[in-house]
């Protein structure tokens, strides 16, 4: 079967800064793949890339067979690539309905998928004339992530989920992001091992803006050199 997407050797610069060096993976369809690495390493960047948001002068990013690299990001975004960002990124002073109707690409996008989001965060249906103001910082990400959700994606790229969050929240955002990877295939940045190494089929390490490995992450979690040298963290064991 052929990947649902393809990085391949992109090279991306903010500026004169050279972030991204040399990056390649793929991620197969129906599965969560989580980038590694220490921070600075070029994760959000890469994440970036993709969407076109930053985009990268050299290498391909091929999405379901379509070279997308050099796109404008909402023509990326309209192909069924959503995205999660870093710090949430909600509209405050808009409702959490208000919130989720702004993520339709076509009407009655959040009618067809509210049952599919409310069943994965049960708050969010308490809260819907709410505030994001109002909202705690796990039932925010859980928005982030709904919002993500109300258009058609096959593909959702989050960034850093349980940044920020309690244990008891980890867990559920953990439950929720298993759950929709049932439907749809994840890209995930996870700077906490333990979440990323539970959730997560396949790994790809991010180093000073390198790929430098990629594989099952089951077999990682066993590897504590490779840990310990691009990581810094425990195992997961």
């Amino acid at each position: 079967m052929n990947p649902l997407l393809t990085v391949d050797n992109i090279h991306t610069f903010i500026g004169q800064f050279h972030i991204l060096e040399g990056i390649s993976f793929e991620v197969p369809q129906g599965s969560i793949t989580t980038l590694l690495g220490r921070n600075g390493a070029g994760k959000t960047t890469t994440l970036k890339s993709i969407l076109g948001l930053t985009p990268p002068r050299l290498g391909t990013i091929t999405f379901q067979g379509r070279a997308i690299q050099g796109n404008p990001s909402y023509d990326v975004a309209n192909l069924g690539i959503g995205y999660v960002p870093e710090h949430r990124a909600i509209f405050r002073d808009l409702s959490v309905l208000e919130n989720l109707k702004i993520a339709e690409r076509k009407r009655g996008d959040l009618e067809s998928k509210e049952a599919f989001i409310f069943d994965l965060f049960p708050d969010l249906k308490k809260f819907l004339k709410l505030p994001g103001t109002h909202l705690s910082g796990g039932q925010q990400q859980m928005l982030a992530i709904a919002r993500a959700l109300v258009p058609d994606n096959q593909l959702l790229l989050i960034d850093e989920p349980s940044e920020g969050l309690a244990p008891v929240i980890i867990i559920q955002m953990m439950e929720a992001i298993q759950a929709l990877s049932e439907h749809t295939t994840v890209l995930l940045v996870e700077q906490n091992f333990i979440v990323a190494s539970k959730l997560a089929e396949r790994y790809v390490i991010i180093d000073e803006g390198k790929s430098v490995q990629a594989g099952l992450t089951a077999d990682l979690v066993h590897d504590e050199d490779t840990i310990h040298r691009y990581l810094g963290a425990a195992s997961a064991r």
